[in-house]
């Protein structure tokens, strides 16, 4: 039966000696990688291009909603504002081809929006889209 292994007196090395020298090569490889990404990124400094402005006017023009809901959580609907009552005979029927849009302020509270999305559901809306506006 033939071993695996050379015998350790024709090497000369042990085992953990060999295994060093095959990692050598591998570790000059990753050295001179690394070094090649810290250089070519430091002469790639150019800056990206600025992106375009957007338009003043659309900056202070209001989403297109059926229903805005201001930070004090109050309903307004062209200006008016509405309580549970007043609200579902003013909103245009439900209609499950085109959403009730609603205007959010960033900083409602959720007891509020859940107040209006319960009144909405017992006015039989079943399909809601929320309109947000990113901050900046």
């Amino acid at each position: 039966m033939t071993e695996l292994f050379p015998p350790s007196s024709t090497s000369g090395k042990s085992l953990m000696e060999r295994v060093e020298d095959a990692l050598l090569p591998l570790i000059n490889l990753v050295f001179l990688l690394l070094m090649f990404f810290i250089v070519a990124g430091q002469l790639a400094d150019d800056p990206l291009p600025n992106l375009p402005p957007t338009p003043a006017s659309a900056e202070q023009q209001s989403p297109h909603a059926d229903l805005l809901v201001d930070a004090k959580g109050n309903w307004r609907i062209k200006g008016e504002t509405l309580n549970a009552q007043t609200l579902l005979r003013r909103l245009p029927e439900p209609n499950a081809q085109t959403p009730l849009k609603i205007a959010a302020a960033s900083s409602i509270s959720m007891a509020d929006l859940e107040s209006l999305l319960r009144t909405l559901e017992k006015g039989g809306y079943e399909e809601i889209l929320l309109l947000t506006e990113p901050e900046t």
